[in-house]
């Protein structure tokens, strides 16, 4: 799963490069080093959105019947098939039902430390390169600005050189670097707001997901604990 996952997303990642630089050569080579670097930003970020969503939606889908298999085999005792439930799973539920049912002789609080420390380990897992989509989301505007300065300050040039050399300025030559200068701006603000509204719904849904996997991990730990102090 993992590694077809991975191929999706080169193979996203390939055609997104290569359907920019086909139809966005012109904003490239007017925009200069910043517009390609707010574009890679953007094929960054799709690639951590469908990634994220592809991977959350299979959390939550994998964690629907999974309980059920888990409490069916550990009311008929079967502690053996319970964990090889958990091990063909291989989700983050699994790996924290699996966690707890390897304690399941010991005592109630010890059973709950270990399901607690294994989740401890998992939430990482699932919150992965959303600080990276954070970023971008926070960094593509400043980039964009950068190149808005930058832009201006190579078009007051252009009217400093003509000013020295006594040449009347051509509206249209400064309307055009002006033009210029602001589509980095625009660009920037166009990748930035679609991931910091992505990254909060991601954010939001990896919350959600923690806490069905508390409640599902508080019933293995009353099941398993049952009569136990």
């Amino acid at each position: 799963m993992s590694n077809l996952l991975y191929k999706l997303l080169l193979f996203i990642l390939s055609c997104s490069l290569a359907l920019t630089i086909y139809f966005k050569v012109e904003i490239i080579n007017k925009g200069g080093p910043v517009i390609i670097a707010i574009i890679l930003c953007s094929i960054f970020a799709v690639a951590i959105i469908i990634e994220r969503l592809i991977n959350l939606y299979y959390a939550k889908r994998q964690m629907s019947g999974f309980m059920d298999e888990i409490v069916s085999a550990l009311k008929r005792n079967r502690i053996s098939d319970a964990l090889d439930i958990c091990e063909r799973n291989q989700s983050s539920i699994a790996n924290i039902l699996r966690a707890g049912i390897s304690f399941y002789e010991r005592s109630r609080h010890e059973i709950k430390e270990a399901v607690e420390d294994a989740a401890i380990h998992e939430v990482p897992t699932l919150e992965k390169n959303l600080s990276a989509l954070a970023t971008i989301a926070h960094v593509t505007p400043l980039i964009g600005l950068l190149g808005t300065v930058t832009g201006m300050v190579s078009t007051f040039q252009v009217i400093q050189q003509n000013a020295q050399l006594m040449h009347p300025v051509d509206p249209s030559i400064l309307a055009k670097g002006i033009w210029e200068a602001l589509i980095t701006t625009v660009a920037g603000l166009i990748v930035a707001i679609p991931s910091f509204v992505a990254y909060n719904y991601l954010v939001a849904k990896v919350r959600a997901l923690i806490v069905e996997m508390e409640i599902v991990s508080t019933d293995l730990v009353n099941i398993l604990s049952q009569g136990k102090i």
